[in-house]
């Protein structure tokens, strides 16, 4: 593994004017691997995650740095156009994130203009996006309204979208929460084929151990805003210190019995 990280944060805080949400997170993030953010419900992962694009909603504030290819955040001259640009986002929820009353061409419309890009110029680019995320026949797709889609369907658009610049890294927030069981499958399989086609580096932020399993390389675990370990995926899975750690392993194999990675092998206690 290369020594430059795509992404680095550096003892990054989150605050509101009386509280303390997230504090002295440090992680790096590499193309071409996985880094799973894990942790329970309000342990901080989505606070961070938002923060490494200064996403952060109004009355939070964030301290600390945010390093990409070594350069620092707000030394970008557009911040916006890091966004779909050096880095896609996908989140939690597809259909809360599409404009019911736009089209799907519309949001790719919208998509190219924020980059300086003629959408009209594009069409080919935009059904060959659609066609790498699953839609083996892509030419009804932008005609199509949200409301008209699946969860599932939605969720892949919303990749396509936060790839078509060919951004080389994916911020994915809890991508398959919200989806039903094949869906979440059918999800997974597309960002593992991704990760291996595109050299896709990511950070995926879940509190579901299986999909950290199946995609991770490396894994943050998070409580009460704070980071508390880390290993690679088999240093987590197999041989967890914090009792932390321990606890979210031992309760996801009591319910899900054996786990195993994207290539199969058995990662157990």
């Amino acid at each position: 593994m290369s020594d430059s990280a795509f992404i680095e944060v550096r003892n990054l805080s989150v605050r509101t004017a009386d509280r303390t949400l997230v504090s002295g997170v440090n992680f790096k993030a590499y193309r071409g691997r996985v880094l799973g953010l894990v942790g329970e419900s309000g342990s901080g992962k989505s606070l961070t995650c938002l923060s490494v694009l200064d996403l952060l909603p109004k009355g939070l504030v964030r301290e600390g740095e945010v390093y990409l290819e070594r350069q620092k955040l707000e030394d970008y001259p557009s911040i916006r156009k890091l966004r779909g640009g050096q880095i896609g986002m996908i989140l939690q929820n597809p259909m809360s994130c599409f404009n019911p009353v736009f089209t799907i061409r519309s949001h790719f419309k919208e998509t190219f203009s924020a980059h300086g890009m003629s959408s009209s110029e594009n069409t080919a680019r935009m059904l060959e996006a659609l066609k790498e995320v699953g839609f083996s026949d892509p030419e009804p797709v932008p005609d199509l309204y949200p409301f008209q889609m699946s969860g599932g369907m939605l969720q892949r658009v919303m990749i396509a979208l936060a790839l078509i610049m060919e951004s080389p890294f994916l911020l994915a927030d809890e991508p398959t929460t919200d989806l039903d069981t094949v869906a979440q499958a059918q999800v997974l399989d597309l960002l593992a084929i991704l990760k291996q086609r595109r050299g896709l580096g990511m950070l995926l932020v879940t509190h579901d151990l299986g999909v950290i399993a199946r995609l991770a390389d490396d894994v943050a675990v998070m409580r009460n805003g704070e980071i508390i370990e880390t290993g690679s995926v088999h240093d987590i899975f197999g041989n967890p210190r914090h009792r932390y750690s321990q606890k979210l392993i031992s309760t996801h194999l009591d319910f899900s019995g054996q786990t195993t990675d994207g290539n199969g092998n058995a990662l157990c206690l």
